[in-house]
Formats: structure tokens, sequence, C-alpha cells
């Protein structure tokens, strides 16, 4: 395990798919996890920083076989969105769906971000370091600055760009410390924003989307 924050705990560095990498997060204060693991590699390391009480899925990419292995070592409650069960619950049962925008028992606003999938949800928390933005993969940065949306030509359709769209707008009202994706390219998903520069960020991704869904 990686200390990346003052309370935030980042696993090794997974390749679920081809080009793809991703970590998990563990924010010590709750002990909640963000997103999931693809081994159980550290799971001795997520014990000795005291397991993990609440999983959290940004989106049904996350789902795999270690989802049923960290509720049983740690008998953790797994929320994600309400839309992305059928797809989740191949590999384990979600305690709690989330629907609708709301702050729950664990200080975490739960915001919906549909559109990469139909359950995408982002979640805000009040860090030791400011307030902290999990983006699933709603949003990312690329190794050259630039945020992107999860919008995939020829994997998602047409109308998924003007849902990512119009949670993307939802994202630009926040105003983050540190943004944190699941997948992410380069060195880092961890992403500190300039002060005054979280709008622009978030437009220039909307700007890479299909032309309808820019207006």
């Amino acid at each position: 395990m990686k200390q990346v924050l003052e309370d935030l705990w980042e696993t090794q560095t997974d390749s679920p798919f081809p080009g793809l990498t991703t970590h998990a997060y563990l924010w010590t204060p709750k002990n909640v996890l963000f997103y999931s693991t693809a081994t159980d590699a550290q799971f001795d390391e997520l014990g000795e920083l005291g397991g993990v009480k609440d999983q959290y899925l940004s989106h049904r990419d996350e789902a795999g076989p270690m989802l049923k292995r960290i509720a049983e070592r740690f008998r953790s409650t797994l929320h994600a969105g309400k839309a992305d069960l059928s797809d989740i619950a191949t590999h384990a049962h979600v305690d709690v769906p989330s629907a609708g925008r709301y702050t729950d028992y664990n200080g975490i606003e739960i915001i919906p971000t549909p559109g990469h999938s139909p359950g995408s949800v982002c979640y805000l928390v009040h860090g030791a370091q400011g307030r902290y933005l999990f983006t699933g993969d709603t949003l990312f940065r690329n190794p050259e600055g630039r945020w992107w949306a999860g919008y995939i030509e020829g994997f998602h359709q047409p109308a998924d760009a003007d849902t990512i769209a119009e949670s993307l707008r939802v994202l630009a009202e926040l105003s983050p410390d540190i943004v944190i994706s699941s997948a992410f390219q380069g060195d880092s998903a961890v992403h500190r924003i300039a002060p005054g520069q979280w709008r622009g960020h978030v437009a220039h991704a909307i700007a890479g989307l299909p032309s309808a869904a820019r207006t």
C-alpha cells in the first residue's frame, strides 16, 4: 500500500484489461475502500490499516471476484449505483444500492453521474487535505494534463455522450481540491486542482465529446 495523502492509501496498480490501469483507495478515517482491487495480494496490508468497513464502487466495470473476497475477509458493506445492480450482482450482493444525490452515514456525498454506465456514481469526501472527488471512469486526466470524459467511441451510444455531458455539468458545480479517477493514464490517478481551474478542466472534457452533446 502506498500513502498518497494524509488519510488516503493506494493499492498496487492493476491491469484488469489490456491498456487499462487502476488502483483502489482506502480512506482511513472511515476505513472506506473506493473502487476495487483485482487481486487479494494486499489484503493483509489493508487489514493492518484497519480493514475495510465499507466499499464504494463507481460503476459496474469495477465488479469482479474480489468483491466477494473483500466482503468475506473484512465483513464490509458494499455500495453501488442502483442502475448497475444487475451486472454487479453476478459477483456480489450490493448492500446499499444508491439512487439520487445525498450524503450518507460516512459523510460521503453520493453524486449520480450516469453515462459511462447507467449507474455510474461519483463520491465527494471532505478529507484531511481538502475535498476529494472520486470520479470513477466518468472523468480522468491524460498524461499531458488534459481532462477527458469516459466516453468510448464505438462502445457507447450517441445518447450516452449526452448523458455524460449532463453529468459533467453537475461535477462542474463542485470545487474539488483533489480528483481521483478509477482508470487512469500516466503515473498517477491522484491530481490536485489549482484554484479557479476546475470548470475549465470539465469544459475541456465536454468539448471532447461528440458535437451533439456539447450544447
